[in-house]
């Protein structure tokens, strides 16, 4: 019965889910223990604010401490249920704002252990078309998240100190050991995109999770531990 995608409908409503697409990330969360207690969480394409709720209730108690930064390119409303003071978001373009920018909105502006883009283009029926789009999406997420030229390049990076003496990394919003979740649509240029990630992080598979309306093409990689 799980499957079914009206059964998903239904129980976002009952449990108080702004989307289905809960779902999807819940089911991420059990397989792969993305979102620690205390982490910081980056949501790309936060809309209508579904994985800002099931980020929040996997930060653990307000004591934890920890934060989630919604981004869209439409104004999102914090979800009154399931978040917290934790939760905020911001109005803007992904593909346009600056790196700094998006990393001053981190707990003391050292980025996050944790990257979600749920992003998607607005789909025109063209397969190849849509797929390039999601494609350029992606790769934005994985710049924002390692500076890929560099990475891919193993190209020295800049770094800071913290106050423990650890280099922190400025090309990059996401922190050593960090994960990164990324949306696509299935198409050959995908397999390519698993090369450039592979290299970059201690695990990266693929997931369709089953919330996944079945007429839809989109599937996750999930990026574990960036070294």
């Amino acid at each position: 019965m799980g499957g079914n995608p009206d059964f998903f409908y239904r129980e976002a409503q009952r449990l108080g889910y702004v989307a289905r697409s809960a779902f999807k990330l819940i089911q991420m969360q059990k397989q792969y223990k993305i979102i620690s207690p205390g982490g910081s969480v980056l949501d790309l394409g936060c809309a209508p604010g579904a994985w800002l709720q099931v980020a929040c209730q996997n930060l653990g108690p307000l004591e934890k401490g920890g934060a989630v930064v919604g981004i869209d390119t439409t104004k999102v409303k914090v979800p009154p249920q399931h978040c917290d003071s934790r939760v905020k978001t911001v109005c803007g373009d992904v593909m346009k704002l600056p790196r700094e920018q998006v990393r001053a909105l981190s707990p003391k502006q050292k980025g996050f252990s944790v990257i979600l883009s749920d992003m998607c283009p607005l789909v025109s029926g063209i397969t190849s078309r849509d797929a390039a789009l999601s494609v350029e999406l992606g790769m934005r997420a994985l710049d924002l998240s390692v500076g890929t030229a560099a990475a891919v390049n193993n190209a020295p990076q800049e770094a800071d100190s913290d106050s423990s003496g650890a280099a922190l990394d400025t090309g990059r919003l996401l922190k050593p050991g960090g994960h990164l979740i990324i949306k696509l649509l299935e198409s050959e240029d995908i397999k390519e995109f698993n090369q450039t990630c592979k290299p970059l992080f201690r695990k990266a598979s693929w997931l369709r999770p089953k919330a996944t309306r079945s007429c839809s093409r989109e599937i996750y990689l999930i990026c574990q531990g960036l070294l």
